[in-house]
């Protein structure tokens, strides 16, 4: 029985907020070899599911291809940097693995294979898993809720009671889940952390500097609100969360090696609010908006992404 106010009562109410965002939701605790799609506790991606997807979204694959699309993405990367290995995997989501396939005429050719559908999230399947047993080399963790999409952990969701500060489940697990169960954060999109009333989402090794709050999910006009489902109906419906791994990430190569960076809500809001003008640009006679930033807040980043995101998402010759 979970105490009121404990952890477990705080990973019981965001289940329940995730199934209503459309996602299917299951425990983990006592998973038995394939209950989830994986046969091992120390497989971060559910092999099984992964397969099912391929087929699903790739018309006519064969059986080959759908073999050897799988092995491309859940290849061993642990003699790579993290960051550069979570890179490569996010390259591959977002432009698919080139494979050999057999065509109609029964010949073997080069095929380009996606694992996840970016424009119609129902294509894909949604499923929020607790209590998920991570096995690494020396140690075995346990994490609260990792949200699987086609049977890629995209994203990691871990909890503290109300009365415990926020910062101290990054402090005191997320760093040590990312030393010592690696893999499982190879593929991860973003990471969330939080005690219910205060919530901070940030990129897979960002430092806690760089974990922001979610306030508003729709509108800048919206009156602000701290909570644990402001960030999870901000982030974590299906069509958002695409939306972030997709279009919202990037990774640049600074001084000190490559970083990771996700985009902080009001970049979210505000690249998509001049995406939405372009849309309208004949109307607008070419005239987008005014996108303000204060002093630090990010203008190089929003506008890295929003010309990715017209570059990937609209049709049209653009120049930048």
């Amino acid at each position: 029985m979970s105490r009121p106010g404990s952890e477990a009562n705080l990973e019981e109410a965001a289940l329940g907020l995730l199934a209503e965002l459309g996602w299917e939701t299951t425990d983990a605790f006592d998973e038995k070899p394939g209950d989830i799609g994986r046969e091992d506790r120390s497989e971060p991606i559910l092999r099984a599911k992964l397969a099912e997807a391929v087929r699903r979204i790739n018309f006519g694959i064969d059986d080959g291809a759908v073999e050897a699309a799988v092995d491309t993405l859940i290849e061993d990367r642990s003699a790579l940097d993290p960051v550069r290995a979570n890179k490569v995997i996010w390259e591959l989501l977002r432009g698919g693995a080139t494979v050999p396939s057999i065509n109609a005429d029964g010949k073997r050719e080069p095929r380009r294979v996606d694992f996840i559908d970016w424009n119609d999230s129902t294509k894909n399947e949604w499923l929020a898993v607790s209590q998920l047993w991570m096995f690494g080399d020396m140690y075995k963790k346990r994490a609260d809720v990792v949200l699987f999409v086609n049977g890629i952990p995209l994203g990691f969701l871990e909890f503290k009671a109300p009365h415990k500060n926020v910062r101290d489940g990054y402090q005191d697990n997320i760093r040590d889940y990312r030393d010592t169960v690696p893999q499982f954060f190879w593929s991860n999109g973003f990471i969330i952390v939080s005690n219910g009333t205060d919530s901070r989402m940030g990129s897979t090794y960002a430092p806690w500097e760089h974990f922001g709050e979610w306030k508003k999910i729709d509108e800048e006009t919206e009156p602000g609100v701290v909570s644990l489902e402001t960030m999870l109906r901000a982030t974590c419906a299906p069509q958002r969360m695409l939306d972030l791994v997709e279009n919202f990430t990037i990774f640049t190569e600074r001084p000190g090696g490559l970083i990771k960076a996700v985009a902080k809500n009001h970049q979210y809001l505000g690249v998509n609010n001049a995406i939405d003008a372009v849309e309208e640009a004949k109307e607008r006679e070419g005239k987008l908006g005014v996108f303000w930033h204060t002093q630090g807040s990010g203008k190089s980043l929003s506008m890295l992404w929003f010309t990715q995101k017209v570059l990937r998402k609209q049709p049209g010759n653009w120049t930048f």
